[in-house]
């Protein structure tokens, strides 16, 4: 997993008001960008961003493509993160 990536998506606001609304389904470009004052070239530049760090997923369907929430990355984040605060770590074995 590329953290540096991961880090810098999340590391703004909007994008993380969007994982938050991908959370509990999945919403097309044109749902995600009703919930912002912004363009939708600035909507889909910040998708992908979260594209590009693998927190969201696509999917096609017809003429609209849908996004939701990569879970498997923000739990290798989660793991990590629990590693650091003093659970076990790859590092004790080398």
């Amino acid at each position: 997993m590329a953290f540096a990536e991961t880090f810098k998506a999340l590391s703004d606001p909007v994008r993380r008001r969007i994982l938050e609304l991908l959370k509990n389904e999945r919403l097309s470009a044109g749902e995600i960008g009703s919930h912002f004052d912004m363009t939708g070239a600035t909507i889909s530049y910040h998708l992908g961003i979260l594209k590009k760090a693998d927190l969201v997923l696509e999917s096609r369907e017809k003429n609209f493509i849908y996004y939701e929430l990569n879970t498997s990355v923000l739990e290798e984040i989660m793991l990590w993160i629990s590693e650091l605060k003093g659970g076990t770590s790859d590092v004790e074995k080398i």
